[in-house]
């Protein structure tokens, strides 16, 4: 018998409720959404070639550099659990779930079946229209709270990658770099990635 509460359309949802990972796993319709400290997000909708391009070459490098490495790299949609409790990972207390465009983790201990619970070491987000706000201001403010040592923000449209990286729990951005430079992780001080590769067109 069907549950007459069972959400099954987005348009279901409340925007104006928060809501918990517990909630978020009951839900059975096809869109892709996000919970950033209780309040729904939607996804945009298939994102532009040109973004599924620079996260498959970023992704096709990451995964090359890690092969031999502890660290595994995830390419969304991976679910991303991010809590600052200490004491619990009960689904019912947990308010954020995200699915960055690619994240690194470290911590094996990080993971199970349904993705990561804590902050992954580095994450990448790849600007699209839809996601300018989200990814420059929401999830900017959300993983420096949460302890992401690194953020790098990817913009298709200018070909330019910009670093953050976590120093005494605030991040300090780097110098913004075009296609005919490299990045250099502070994470990961021999990952270096020829810009120019990225952006292949």
């Amino acid at each position: 018998m069907e549950d007459s509460n069972m959400i099954t359309d987005i348009n279901q949802i409340d925007t104006n409720k928060r809501y918990t990972y517990a909630d978020y796993l009951t839900w059975q319709f096809q869109e892709r959404v996000e919970l950033i400290k209780g309040k729904l997000f939607r996804m945009s909708p298939a994102p532009r070639r040109a973004h599924q391009e620079i996260e498959s070459n970023l992704h096709y490098e990451l995964k090359a550099y890690f092969k031999k490495k502890a660290c595994q790299v995830y390419p969304a949609p991976f679910d991303v659990r991010l809590t600052k409790l200490k004491s619990s990972k009960l689904d019912e207390e947990i308010e954020t779930v995200v699915q960055p465009d690619i994240c690194v983790v470290c911590d094996k201990n990080k993971l199970d079946d349904r993705g990561c619970i804590g902050a992954p070491d580095l994450i990448v987000e790849i600007l699209s229209t839809g996601t300018l706000d989200k990814d420059i201001k929401d999830k900017f403010e959300l993983y420096e709270e949460n302890d992401v040592m690194e953020y790098w923000i990817a913009d298709p449209m200018n070909k330019t990658v910009i670093k953050y990286t976590l120093e005494n729990g605030k991040y300090v951005g780097d110098k913004l770099r075009s296609k005919t430079e490299n990045i250099i992780s502070s994470a990961f001080p021999d990952l270096i990635i020829h810009l120019e590769e990225i952006f292949e067109n």
